[in-house]
């Protein structure tokens, strides 16, 4: 059996930023992170990457690209806007060739860059697999951009598109503290909006940890949370509300606005006649598991308020 190939010693983050004159732009909501044991911490949270296929959205220096590297996956994706980086994300793509993986750098806004292809058909698994496709998104995400991009990519994994076409790709991507709250509330907890509902419908969130504003340059005035989507694995757990808030955005552009809170009236009137909602106590939010399909008897239609 062949001597496993080593990974060439590589500058650390700070290194690189110092070797190439690097610093972060406020215009594209730069935020590095330089602690190897929360880059670490936050990439073992997908799981195993060993032989896997990673997509990395906006690697920056490479903090979080190295130590998926040194996971050794078999091929590596990072879409990156800024061009600065390109020394660094070349000598990064050059070490994983060297112990026999492939990185492909694309210089794109990750907002209108075509996913459809980045993983390989031959990954592909059944939904209702309970095994998750060998591939993973990953992400230190711009303060600007995680909002529209989780939302776009909750639409997708609804559809099962783009890289959800595949089945469950899991992704560990990073928000402000507030928005990874946002993204977990629970009925009656005072950050559940809609972009809860939209997550808690087709995804399993969790808020793995928090990370300190301290730790990255520069310094960033809220802390961060790391959050762990898995897409939902039953049918019946994907279409709970899948039909009723794509018919809500259809009416009510708006509430994909995280901060948007409709009321009861608005999405009743929005519902009647197309979902069915099982009846709520005054004080009690709308949750995933109020819907039902149409047609079920047993319960009653919304009246228009």
């Amino acid at each position: 059996m062949a001597a496993r190939v080593r990974i060439p010693p590589l500058p650390s983050v700070a290194d690189v930023l110092k070797l190439y004159h690097l610093r972060a732009r406020k215009q594209l909501a730069q935020n590095f992170l330089l602690s190897e044991k929360i880059i670490n911490r936050l990439v073992n949270q997908v799981g195993k990457i060993e032989g896997a296929h990673v997509l990395e959205v906006g690697p920056g220096p490479g903090g979080l690209t190295r130590s998926i590297i040194r996971k050794r996956p078999s091929r590596l994706v990072v879409i990156e806007k800024d061009p600065r980086f390109k020394p660094s994300l070349d000598l990064l793509s050059e070490t994983l060739g060297i112990i026999g993986g492939k990185m492909e750098i694309m210089y794109d806004d990750i907002m209108r860059t075509n996913l459809k292809k980045v993983f390989p058909q031959e990954l592909h698994r059944d939904w209702d697999d309970p095994r998750n496709p060998r591939a993973f998104i990953i992400g230190n995400l711009p303060f600007n951009v995680s909002t529209p991009l989780i939302i776009r990519w909750l639409e997708m994994i609804s559809r099962r598109t783009g890289p959800w076409a595949l089945g469950r790709v899991k992704m560990c991507l990073t928000f402000q503290k507030e928005v990874a709250e946002r993204l977990i509330a629970e009925p009656h907890f005072d950050q559940r909006c809609r972009l809860s509902v939209m997550a808690q419908a087709w995804t399993t969130p969790k808020l793995c940890f928090t990370i300190p504003g301290s730790a990255f340059v520069p310094k960033p005035n809220v802390d961060v949370g790391v959050v762990l989507f898995e897409p939902l694995l039953t049918v019946e757990e994907i279409h709970r509300l899948c039909s009723a808030y794509k018919y809500i955005i259809e009416k009510h552009p708006e509430v994909k606005d995280y901060n948007y809170r409709a009321s009861k009236k608005v999405v009743a009137s929005s519902l009647t006649k197309s979902v069915y909602i099982r009846e709520l106590k005054e004080e009690e939010e709308i949750s995933p598991d109020n819907f039902v399909p149409p047609g079920n008897s047993s319960l009653r239609t919304i009246e228009q308020g």
